[in-house]
């Protein structure tokens, strides 16, 4: 077998598995998971009566970027886009896509083409209720940060930080 001692391992070209896209790829795929949702709607089927004839109606709806979705689209599994995005090199592309997937559904979602209700949730954006008016009327308002590339990237960076430490 091997001999003590050997360094047969100091012959191997590379160490650990070729990632499935460079970051140039994996932005140039996400472009196409991009192209695809926006030409591949969904449909809802609306049934109108109009003088007893009852005619149907498919209504193209807004399909939501998702993360799952570009992860099935791109052929790897979501375990290794959250590596990606542990790695520097990654870090800026990794940063857009996540940045357009939000755009994408915040978007459709205060155009009402999404479920404001569903995406809110999704995107982490709560509704504050007032409850200390005594009777009175109650204020509703959503909280919506506004924030830069980078007050993003530290954020993303805390974020692998503590999933790291787990």
């Amino acid at each position: 077998m091997f001999e003590p001692g050997n360094q047969y391992w100091k012959f191997r070209g590379k160490h650990g598995k070729t990632p499935a896209y460079t970051p140039d790829e994996l932005w140039e795929e996400f472009a196409k998971y991009a192209q695809w949702v926006a030409e591949n709607p969904l449909f809802e089927e609306k049934q109108f009566a109009f003088q007893g004839v009852v005619t149907t109606h498919n209504s193209p709806k807004m399909r939501a970027m998702t993360e799952t979705g570009f992860c099935l689209f791109a052929d790897i599994s979501p375990e290794t886009f959250r590596n990606y995005k542990k790695k520097t090199d990654y870090l800026e592309v990794c940063t857009r896509i996540v940045g357009c997937i939000y755009q994408q559904k915040f978007e459709g979602a205060a155009a009402e083409l999404l479920s404001p209700a569903i995406i809110a949730r999704d995107l982490g954006l709560k509704d504050q209720h007032d409850h200390t008016t005594n009777g009175e009327k109650m204020q509703t308002s959503i909280t919506v940060s506004a924030t830069t590339d980078e007050d993003i990237v530290k954020k993303l960076l805390a974020k692998f930080d503590e999933e790291g430490d787990e």
